[in-house]
């Protein structure tokens, strides 16, 4: 898994929740993103810059967040992110402080390689599940899963129960479908003329 470096500063909680609605929208205001950490002895408050998260929110990698708040130096992954309805501006960032013996739950892209037999015969590959939930210590996490596709005949699907990796624990459904190769409407008009 890549790293990502990020920098925040500790910020204080009101005591009266109309205070802190104001001091969070004063904070939003000067580019300042609210942030919370989880998961260590204590939950830590702190801000981040808009413009230093850019680059780890919007793509589709996933990261190890070396992440240095007031000077302490955690290491971390992003759990979650609200955003605003209208305007998608972002309004909270949890995080999720990692250890090393610790397993943790992720969503890891999924990437399909090879051509399908399926495809070949006129068929579509579709992918239908582009993340995967997979429970390990975040060293063993992968930037994302590759899946070979090479054997998916035409009108067959992959399940999550007949995915695999070593050191990983889907946490899916195993019935659901990752990906399927279906029918073209030539590829049905073929097959009924023969």
């Amino acid at each position: 898994m890549k790293t990502f470096q990020l920098t925040g500063k500790t910020r204080e909680i009101a005591a009266r929740p109309a205070d802190q609605k104001r001091a969070l929208k004063a904070m939003r205001n000067q580019s300042e993103i609210p942030a919370v950490l989880y998961g260590g002895d204590q939950v830590t408050h702190f801000t981040v810059t808009q413009s230093d998260v850019r680059k780890l929110v919007y793509t589709p990698d996933i990261f190890a967040i070396d992440l240095t708040i007031d000077g302490v130096q955690k290491t971390a992954v992003m759990k979650e992110i609200q955003f605003h309805p209208v305007t998608d501006a972002i309004l909270h960032i949890d995080f999720l402080e990692v250890f090393p013996e610790k397993p943790i739950v992720m969503e890891v892209p999924v990437v399909l390689e090879g051509h399908a037999e399926g495809v070949k015969a006129g068929g579509k590959l579709q992918l239908q599940m582009r993340k995967l939930k997979v429970k390990a210590t975040y060293t063993d996490i992968p930037e994302r899963l590759v899946i070979n596709v090479d054997h998916l005949g035409l009108g067959k699907t992959m399940q999550v129960g007949d995915i695999h990796f070593e050191g990983l624990e889907i946490m899916n459904a195993k019935n659901a479908v990752v990906c399927a190769v279906q029918l073209t409407r030539a590829a049905r008009g073929a097959q009924a003329k023969a």
